[in-house]
């Protein structure tokens, strides 16, 4: 159980009270979070920090596109140490070579650049993070969304590409001063809740309200004690789907522990607030009152107890059908028809990735799995161990065994379960998985061609009980079993074998090999005076994802090209987008070329002189949404749309920070409406911003423009707020790569 306090308290001695007499600004400074953010905080104004991380990781949906940009844009050497990891492509069989060559790309910039290459299949990017770079006290940044290493006393942040790659030009991470969310833990489990079971009930109480969103969630309390390490860990990585920026936990000797058995106890140091710290509100978060959870599609957040899931199953399973048919227009969900006389049937369970795939929840599911069966009909259980040394773990500790003998399957590293591209279900199958999300098509359906899955999150330890029940939906806590297994041992002579690790020995001279699919980035030109947008998507769901921006699973074979890529430009919700995105472009470079297009002098017209704005006015396509960018960090679902000549989002909020700092980074203008502002627009309508340059230049975050429908002009007021002096001209350039190039020049 959760309690939620939307007020500030004080960690006295250990106990949070009521914060009286207190000043907030310097008590926030006794956080654990805040000894870190100031320790790596190179710029001089407490309350716009400018952060150098520790490390960076990346996977092979986006270290490509990262290293094209900064190559681009100067860079001789990794600065500071970057691991590449194979876990999202190395099992995708769409695109030919195509994954394959984005490997061999990776080795030949890790050994020019001087960077860590750990091949595929060898570990998921957040296992290989915990295991080799995570320390007390440091940061890291990620180009993943699930960058979370808090609770081994690491502050790990999940952005787009074009952070990292600010870090590899020796840059800064800017942001505002955070507040920090103090989550006081009580408690311990009951037998056969796991970390999945917490995560979900902390994401369910607080994602919906955006009660964590861009603040830090610092784990303080009693109840810490009675979790292991990997249950932390469990927890900690889905503390991303609360939208917080970040989370840091107090270390003790089970995270010495964790270090000493991975080979690194100098990365261990004893973390914990000062004395009368101050939160600016606080969860307490209960554990011996959480029971086994199940997340029902499309989000985390849409969880329950197993036990109420079961209990009014036909009602829950109506709602999930009721959104699948407003969303989908040519799938149907039928998930009632999995209601049997003994329960809710799945069809399939999967233990997988940097939530599901650790030591301690496959070895959970052996024991519940230890002399019973996952059946012989339709129902299938698949489990991903995180890394190779988890996988040489269990089978030595004979838990592999005990998992093959029930009947499961065992399958190498991979983070495919987790975005579409693993496991993917049959027509209007239902997929049980301890994975981190469970939006549309993360179970890699296509929904567009009449295809439609769901998938719903639950424990390990409840999936190998269902499992055990042939697939009937049941809660670890129903069934009895023992779970006596060794302590994990990490054998970490596996990636002194196979990791090539090239930190501060660049080669200089080693040849990039280019497959046919890597491409540079196209040409982007500067921000005009003034702005034409034609609206190509207008979507008015509560909130986007960026799985629906620019779709996970097969499509991430061509994250390399960036061309091929934006061809799927929310392909799976609004079908029309990049044709009418490209038909907008081709008149806007039919300007550039010096042309007149009659299609855009007519709308030009109705704001003016048609002839003097076309000299100085941008065309280009814009998505409105109420509230995009739910997901993950990939920078993707902002740069397609620049590729295909987006200028513009508008929007009441971003559900992210890093999905507004995306669009910044590609010179997206991230306008945002003021709250119940009217926004009648449909797509084909247009928006008219004029003197944008001179806004941007000056500052000003209202910014006065007219929206052109069918029934006329209306003026409307758009906002920018809280773009630093870096984003500013980030934007008036036009993109990142072009705020380098004309640095380079000067």
């Amino acid at each position: 159980m959760l309690k939620i306090q939307d007020q500030g308290v004080c960690l006295i001695k250990g106990v949070p009270q009521p914060a009286a007499d207190v000043s907030p600004d310097a008590a926030r400074e006794n956080t654990m979070a805040y000894q870190i953010l100031r320790a790596h905080d190179v710029g001089g104004d407490k309350d716009n920090l400018r952060i150098r991380f520790d490390a960076l990781v990346s996977h092979d949906i986006t270290y490509v596109g990262i290293i094209q940009t900064a190559r681009c844009s100067g860079m001789r050497a990794f600065p500071l140490p970057y691991a590449m990891t194979n876990c999202h492509n190395s099992l995708c069989a769409v695109g030919g070579t195509i994954n394959e060559d984005d490997h061999v790309f990776g080795l030949s910039a890790a050994k020019k650049y001087g960077g860590i290459y750990v091949p595929a299949n060898q570990s998921v990017i957040h296992s290989y993070a915990r295991e080799a770079l995570a320390s007390c006290g440091s940061m890291i940044l990620g180009s993943d969304s699930h960058t979370r290493y808090g609770a081994l006393g690491t502050m790990a942040i999940g952005e787009g590409g074009p952070e990292l790659v600010k870090q590899l030009l020796s840059n800064t991470y800017d942001v505002a001063a955070p507040k920090v969310a103090l989550c006081y833990v009580t408690g311990k489990p009951k037998p056969g809740v796991g970390p999945h079971d917490v995560a979900l009930s902390l994401v369910k109480a607080t994602f919906a309200s955006g009660f964590l969103k861009n603040k830090v969630i610092e784990f303080v309390g009693p109840g810490i004690a009675s979790l292991s390490a990997d249950f932390r860990n469990g927890i900690d990585v889905m503390t991303t789907e609360t939208t917080c920026l970040s989370s840091i936990w107090e270390t003790d000797e089970e995270i010495r522990k964790f270090y000493t058995i991975h080979g690194r106890p100098e990365a261990y140091s004893k973390l914990s607030p000062a004395d009368n710290a101050y939160y600016d509100c606080m969860i307490e978060l209960e554990l011996d009152k959480i029971d086994c959870m199940i997340a029902l599609p499309f989000h985390p957040s849409n969880a329950y107890t197993i036990h109420d899931f079961n209990a009014n199953a036909a009602d829950i399973l109506a709602g999930v059908e009721k959104e699948a048919a407003e969303t989908f227009k040519k799938a149907r969900l039928a998930l009632r028809d999995k209601i049997k006389k003994n329960g809710v049937q799945a069809d399939q369970g999967v233990i997988a990735g940097c939530a599901g795939g650790l030591y301690e929840n496959i070895a959970e599911a052996a024991g519940i799995l230890s002399g019973r069966s996952t059946g012989c009909d339709a129902f299938s259980l698949s489990a991903y161990p995180t890394s190779v040394p988890v996988s040489l773990a269990l089978m030595r500790a004979g838990l592999s065994e005990t998992l093959l003998e029930a009947g499961a399957i065992l399958k190498p590293s991979f983070c495919g379960p987790c975005f579409g591209a693993g496991d993917v279900p049959a027509n209007n199958g239902l997929s049980l998985r301890h994975t981190t999300r469970n939006f549309p098509n993360r179970e890699g359906s296509k929904p567009g061609e009449g295809q439609l899955a769901a998938v719903a999150l639950m424990d390990a330890r409840s999936i190998a009980a269902t499992a055990a029940n042939s697939g009937v939906i049941t809660a670890a806590s129903d069934i009895a079993y023992e779970a006596d297994y060794p302590d994990y041992v990490f054998d970490q002579s596996v990636y002194a074998r196979r990791v090539y690790n090239g930190f501060g020995n660049p080669k200089p001279e080693t040849e990039l090999v280019l497959g046919p699919n890597i491409a540079d980035w196209p040409k982007m030109q500067p921000l005009s005076e003034n702005m034409l947008l034609s609206l190509c998507a207008v979507i008015r769901d509560p909130v986007t994802t960026t799985d629906e921006l620019i779709p996970s699973g097969e499509t991430s074979s061509y994250r390399s090209n960036p061309l091929r890529l934006a061809e799927f430009t929310l392909s799976r919700r609004v079908p029309d987008y990049v044709s009418r995105a490209k038909a907008v472009q081709t008149l806007e470079q039919a300007r550039l070329a010096g042309e007149k297009p009659h299609a855009l002098v007519e709308i030009l017209a109705l704001f003016g002189d048609a002839d003097a704005l076309l000299g100085s006015t941008q065309f280009g396509s814009c998505v409105f949404a109420n509230k995009p960018g739910d997901g993950s960090a990939r920078e993707q679902a902002a740069s397609c749309q620049k590729v295909l000549g987006g200028f513009a989002n508008i929007c009441y909020a971003f559900a992210t920070k890093r999905y507004r700092s995306n669009c910044i980074n590609w010179g997206i203008l991230p306008f945002t409406l003021g709250e119940g502002a009217d926004f009648p627009a449909e797509a084909g309508d247009y928006v008219f911003v004029p003197g944008v340059r001179d806004a941007i230049m000056e500052g000003r975050e209202d910014i006065p423009a007219k929206l052109l429908t069918k029934h006329g002009q209306k003026d409307i007021l758009l906002h920018i707020s809280g773009l630093t002096a870096d984003e500013k001209e980030i934007i008036l350039q036009g993109c990142l790569m072009n705020y380098y190039a004309a640095r380079s020049e000067r």
